[in-house]
C-alpha cells in the first residue's frame, strides 16, 4: 500500500483495481485457511467472497480459487526457493496470491511493496518451479495441478427469490432478459438457471432481492413451514440464508430469533439480514445450549430450526472444499477423522434434544449438510424416546421427494436426503411435530413429576402405541445402494477378522 499511497506512482484504474483484488483475495485465503487449519470455518470460500464488504468479487473469486488449486505447488516453490524472511511470512496469505500471478496468472500492473519483492525473485521462484516439475516427473505446470485435481460436479445454478423485496413472476420476468430461467417444482420461490451462470454482480443479487442458494438447502427452511405471526428460534443461523428465508415464508410478520455464537459469524449473519431487508429477525448472541426452555422469553416459540455444525462432506464440492489443505490426498488418517465424526454426532444430539425441550415449540427441523450416518440417521434415531416423551413424531417433509433416509430403523421414510451427486448437494432433513392430543399436556405434566427415568419409559410407551405411520415407497438410489453396498462388505470383514463371530457396526459413513 505505501508504493500506492505515497502519490509517487499515478496508477491507472486497472492497476488500482488489481492491487485492491490481490488483497482482498489475501483476506479471504487468510480466514479460509485459519478455518481449516482449526476445523472451524467462518464460512464457505464462496460465502466469504460474496459479503457486501468485498468490492470486485468476481476477480477475487478467480484469485482465492486458482490460487487454492496451486497451493500445493505454491508452497513447495516458495520453500525450495528459500526466499522469504521474518517480514514476509508474516504476509504468506499475500505472498501465495502474487506468487500465483507471477508462476501461473497474467502477471499484470504487479505494484505494491509484496509485489515488487516477489518480481526481484521471479529467476528463483521459476528455477525452483522447474526443479519440482523434474521431481514429480511431470512436462508441464499444469501436468502439476492435474495430480491434485478433482472432478467438478455440473449443476444447474439455484437462486431463491426474497419475497420481502421481490415476487418470483417479476423476478423470473428480469432474469430471463439474459438467462434461461424456470421455477422449481417444488420451492415455490425458487429459480433455475443453467449451470454456471454468474450472477455474482447482478443487481438483484446484490440488493438482496435474489439469494444464490441451493435448492437442498432452501428445502429446510420450507420444510418447517412457520406461519405469519409465529415466532421461531433459528438455533445455529448465520450465516443467515436460511434465517432471511424464514423471515420470507413469514411475510416479514412475528419474531424470529436468531443464535449465533462465533462473533465473526455474528457479523456475517447482521450482513445477510441487512442485505434481504427483513425487520423481524432478533439476532442472539450466545451458545444456544444456554438458551433456558422455561425462561420467558421462549415462551411464546412454536418453531425451531436446528441446522447444526457438521462434517459438510455433502456439500463439499458447492463450497469448494476440495480446494483446502485438508482434504489434500493422505492429509487425514481414518481415524482423525472418525473422531471428528464421533465428537459432531455427540455434539449434535445434544443440541437436538435442547430443541425438543421447549415446552410452547410445535414443530422442529433438523438438518445438516451431511451423506454420513452417524451424523443425520443415527442422531434422529437416539433422541426418539425423548422426543416422544415431549409428544413429538416424525413428520414426512415434502413427501414427493423420492429420496429418504437409510433404512436403520421404523420410520426411516419419514427422514429426507439429496444425493450429492444426483441432486448437486448432499442434505438431510428430519421434521418432528407434536402430536394434535388434547391430553398431551396432562400426560406430559404427569411424567415430569415422577421420575425421570420410569416417567420417560411410561410416556414413551403411551406416545408409540398411539402412533400414525406413513409409509412411502423407497427409491433404491445411489446412495442406498453405496450404503447397503458398504454394510455388507463391513460385515464380511468383521466376521472374517473375528472367526465367524458378529460385531455391530457403530458407524457408517460413505
Amino acid at each position: 500500500m505505501a508504493a500506492v499511497g505515497r502519490g509517487k506512482t499515478r496508477l491507472s484504474n486497472g492497476e488500482r483495481s488489481a492491487y485492491f483484488a490481490r488483497r482482498e483475495a489475501a483476506k479471504v485465503l487468510g480466514s479460509v485457511l485459519q478455518g481449516d487449519a482449526r476445523r472451524q470455518a467462518v464460512g464457505s470460500i464462496k460465502s466469504l467472497i460474496y459479503r457486501p464488504c468485498i468490492r470486485n468479487k468476481k476477480a477475487t473469486f478467480a484469485l482465492v480459487c486458482q490460487t487454492l488449486k496451486h497451493l500445493p505447488i505454491i508452497k513447495d516453490v516458495l520453500d525450495a526457493a528459500t526466499i522469504l524472511n521474518a517480514k514476509w511470512k508474516r504476509q504468506q496469505d499475500l505472498i501465495y496470491i502474487i506468487t500465483y500471478d507471477i508462476l501461473f496468472g497474467q502477471a499484470v500492473s504487479l505494484v505494491g511493496d509484496a509485489e515488487k519483492f516477489l518480481m526481484h525473485q521471479k529467476d528463483a521462484l521459476q528455477t525452483a518451479l522447474a526443479r519440482l516439475l523434474v521431481k514429480k516427473k511431470v512436462k508441464t505446470p499444469q501436468d502439476l495441478v492435474d495430480l491434485y485435481r478433482i472432478p467438478e460436479i455440473s449443476k444447474p445454478r439455484y437462486v431463491r427469490v426474497n419475497t420481502l423485496k421481490m415476487d418470483v413472476d417479476s423476478a423470473l420476468l428480469e432474469l430471463g432478459q439474459q438467462n434461461m430461467v424456470k421455477k422449481d417444482n417444488m420451492v415455490p420461490d425458487l429459480l433455475i438457471l443453467p449451470p454456471s451462470t454468474d450472477l455474482h454482480n447482478h443487481p438483484l443479487v446484490t440488493n438482496g432481492s435474489v439469494f444464490m442458494q441451493g435448492k437442498a438447502s432452501s428445502m429446510v427452511a420450507a420444510a418447517l413451514d412457520p406461519k405469519p405471526g409465529w415466532e421461531v428460534l433459528d438455533a445455529c443461523s448465520a450465516p443467515g440464508n436460511k434465517t432471511v428465508h424464514l423471515a420470507a415464508l413469514m411475510r416479514g410478520k412475528g419474531k424470529i430469533i436468531a443464535c449465533e455464537l462465533n462473533k465473526e459469524r455474528v457479523i456475517r449473519l447482521k450482513e445477510t439480514i441487512k442485505l434481504s431487508g427483513a425487520s423481524n429477525i432478533e439476532v442472539l448472541h450466545g451458545d444456544f445450549l444456554n438458551c433456558n426452555p422455561n425462561d420467558p422469553s421462549f415462551s411464546k416459540v412454536r418453531a425451531i430450526l436446528l441446522d447444526p455444525s457438521c462434517s459438510g462432506s455433502g456439500t463439499a464440492s458447492v463450497r469448494l472444499d476440495h480446494l483446502l489443505p485438508s482434504n489434500a490426498a493422505g492429509h487425514a488418517s481414518d481415524v482423525t477423522h472418525t473422531e471428528r465424526l464421533n465428537k459432531l454426532a455427540a455434539f449434535q444430539r445434544k443440541v437436538l434434544m435442547h430443541a425438543l425441550s421447549f415446552p410452547a415449540v410445535e414443530r422442529v427441523v433438523y438438518s445438516t449438510c451431511s451423506i454420513h450416518q452417524i451424523e443425520n440417521e443415527d442422531v434422529v434415531k437416539s433422541v426418539l424416546p425423548l422426543a416422544a416423551s415431549y409428544g413429538f413424531q416424525l413428520a414426512t417433509p415434502f413427501p414427493q421427494w423420492q429420496r429418504r433416509g437409510l433404512p436403520v430403523f421404523e420410520g426411516f421414510q419419514h427422514l429426507l436426503r439429496t444425493d450429492p451427486v444426483e441432486d448437486g448437494e448432499g442434505f438431510f432433513i428430519a421434521l418432528f411435530t407434536k402430536r394434535d392430543d388434547k391430553n398431551h399436556s396432562e400426560k406430559q405434566a404427569t411424567c415430569r413429576n415422577n421420575s425421570k427415568s420410569l416417567a420417560r419409559d411410561g410416556c414413551t410407551s403411551r406416545f408409540r402405541n398411539g402412533k400414525k405411520r406413513i409409509v412411502i415407497n423407497f427409491a433404491h438410489t445411489k446412495l442406498f445402494l453405496m450404503w447397503l453396498h458398504a454394510k455388507q462388505s463391513r460385515r464380511k470383514r468383521d466376521n472374517f477378522n473375528t472367526g465367524g463371530s458378529y460385531r455391530p457396526m457403530t458407524t457408517d459413513c460413505f
